[in-house]
This record gives structure tokens, C-alpha cells and sequence, in this order.
């Protein structure tokens, strides 16, 4: 068993998915870590601003980066670095997206890239609370420190996938996806005037209406249910919640309805109660994976992790895991 490929991680600047500020990168040969690097990067230009709450998550602040290239100018270095490896992330919908919004927003072209998702191998291989990065990193055996700092989450994410394999007695990365039944994800190349990808549309958009963060309103105070969305059958099914029931708890950033909209878009049904049907439990008001350990929790994700003392198989993941996620700005704009 020894396997090749590229693990990577990036932080980014605010809800658009293009606004990468920071990545890390790690290189496996034959299941062995032989080279890392990582960058401090400004964003492409018009999407460079900084959001508190994302500041608030990896200490990136813009004077650590006034100084740094754009993306731009990194995306040959990072891109000769990864070579022909298939890309592993952790949520590599996410990571893979930066790469796509940003480049489109450099005016870059992107190859087409296969990548594995080591949120979706995890729930195949381990069975825990919650599949944040610190939780599989822990049952993978690799204790992750310094939590959204780039080159430390590409590490945990490197020691995740190769424990994988060698729990799976797998020769290589595709021999893993075949072992647990799982599709390897394809990212489609971008070729300047090609259509923009969603992400990179919303973008544009949402800096074209020059929209401001708006004050909590009344759904924050009470949320309220909303209906639920019939999923599409369309989308990505190697996205890492379709097919997954989600259900919602606490107060978000945004209204349940718009968080069930968006998990609706990517193949998920949501529902308005924890039952045996629920697959994934999003919780808010602040919540992070090791609040599972100190009784932090609502109701609902008390609920869940009865049902999985039963033998359910119930995932908890936080707002900000679950906007990385679907995408979309944090908090919303109104």
C-alpha cells in the first residue's frame, strides 16, 4: 500500500468562494509526506475584502497579506507544485471551487482535475459525532493542532487519507473510492469566456449590487421552520451532502428556509425534526465540533446524539462547515 497524491487546503477572505487568502499544500509519494508549502496570498482584485467573522476563524488579517502576491501570480507556482496528483481535501467541493472562482476571477484558465473528498470517505470509514477536520484527524490517529491555519489542515487532511487507505489495504487512490463504493469527484476545466461557474456569477453579482451585512432580523430572535425543498436529483452526487437528510438547530446567519434552500440545491432533503431519517444535524448560535464534548449543544443535537447511542448514524456539523459547504456569503445579504 502506497499511495500518491495532493493534499490542500485554503482559508479564504469572505463569503465568496473565490477569495482565497491563504493555502496549504502537501505532497504524498508511496504514503509519505516528501514536500509542503503554503502561501499567504491577497485575493483577486474587487474580492479582497476581509469579513469578521471569517478573520475570526483563521486570523488572517488584511495587513498580513498587503504585502503578499494575488492569486493570481501564486496559481503557477501552486499549480506546478500539485503537477498531474489527484487533489484531497477536506470538503474538496470547497477547495476545488476556490481554485475554479479564483482563476476565473484572475482571467486563468483551469485543467480538468480528479479529486477525493475526505469528508465523504471519513463517514464511510470512521463513525463519530461530527466529521470536522479535528474529529477524523483524531480517529485517523494525527491529532489536529492549529485548526484553519492552511498547511496544518492540508497535513490532517493528508493523514486522514492515507490512513484510509491503509485501512483499506489500497494500492492507490482510485482503488480506496473503489473499495468503500465511492465515486472519485471531476472538476471540469475553465477556459477564459467560457460561462462563469455559479460561485463566480453570484460573486459578480453580489459586488455589483454593492450589498451591506444586514442587522439580525426577527428570524435570528425566533427561527422559524419554513417548508422543505424537494432535493435535485441533479446535482453533484459526489457533493458531500447529497443525499443526505439535514436537519437544522440554533439561530444561523441566515433564515432556515434560504439554509434549507441551499441544501435542497446540492441533492440534499432537509426536515424540521431530528428523526431515524436524519443524516446530518446543522447547528448554529456559534457552535463548533467540540462543543460535543463539553454539553454545549441545543435540544435537537442532545436528540441526535441519543439516536446515535442507538447505533444512528447522525453527523454535526457547524454553520460554518455547512456554508463551506453549499457556498454563498457569511452572513447572507438581504
Amino acid at each position: 500500500m502506497s499511495v500518491d497524491f495532493t493534499a490542500i487546503d485554503f482559508e479564504t477572505a469572505n463569503g465568496f468562494r473565490g477569495s482565497a487568502c491563504s493555502v496549504g499544500v502537501v505532497k504524498v509519494r508511496n504514503s509519505r509526506v516528501v514536500e509542503t508549502a503554503n502561501w499567504l496570498m491577497r485575493p483577486p482584485e474587487g474580492f479582497d475584502h476581509f469579513d469578521p467573522r471569517n478573520v475570526q476563524i483563521h486570523g488572517i488579517t488584511p495587513d498580513m497579506v498587503k504585502d503578499a502576491p494575488r492569486f493570481g501570480e501564486l496559481y503557477t507556482p501552486l499549480m506546478n507544485f500539485v503537477g498531474d496528483d489527484i487533489l484531497v481535501a477536506h470538503n474538496a467541493a470547497f477547495d476545488v471551487g476556490v481554485i475554479r472562482s479564483a482563476a476565473e476571477m484572475s482571467e486563468l484558465n483551469v485543467d480538468p482535475r480528479t479529486f477525493a473528498c475526505t469528508v465523504i470517505l471519513s463517514r464511510k470509514t470512521y463513525d463519530l459525532p461530527s466529521y470536522s477536520l479535528p474529529f477524523v484527524a483524531e480517529a485517523a490517529g494525527a491529532p489536529l493542532e492549529n485548526h484553519h491555519e492552511a498547511l496544518a489542515d492540508a497535513t490532517a487532511c493528508a493523514n486522514i487519507m492515507m490512513d484510509i487507505a491503509y485501512r483499506q489495504n489500497a494500492a492507490d487512490i482510485p482503488a480506496v473510492h473503489q473499495s468503500l463504493r465511492v465515486s472519485l469527484g471531476h472538476a471540469e476545466g475553465y477556459h477564459v469566456g467560457d460561462p462563469l461557474s455559479r460561485a463566480s456569477a453570484d460573486g459578480l453579482r453580489w459586488k455589483s449590487e454593492q450589498r451591506d451585512i444586514p442587522q439580525p432580523p426577527d428570524w435570528q430572535i425566533w427561527p422559524h421552520e419554513g417548508s422543505n425543498p424537494q432535493p435535485n436529483l441533479d446535482a453533484d452526487p459526489t457533493h458531500p451532502l447529497y443525499g443526505e437528510n439535514v436537519v437544522f438547530t440554533g439561530n444561523l446567519a441566515m433564515s432556515r428556509q434560504d439554509a434549507k434552500n441551499r441544501a435542497a440545491v446540492v441533492g440534499a432533503t432537509t426536515a424540521s425534526r431530528v428523526t431515524r431519517q436524519t443524516t446530518v444535524l446543522v447547528v448554529g448560535d456559534g457552535f463548533v465540533a467540540s462543543d460535543l464534548r463539553t454539553g454545549r449543544i441545543t435540544n435537537k443535537a442532545r436528540r441526535a446524539l441519543e439516536l446515535r447511542e442507538r447505533g444512528q448514524h447522525i453527523e454535526v456539523v457547524s454553520e460554518g462547515e455547512f456554508l463551506q459547504m453549499v457556498g454563498g456569503p457569511w452572513p447572507l445579504s438581504v
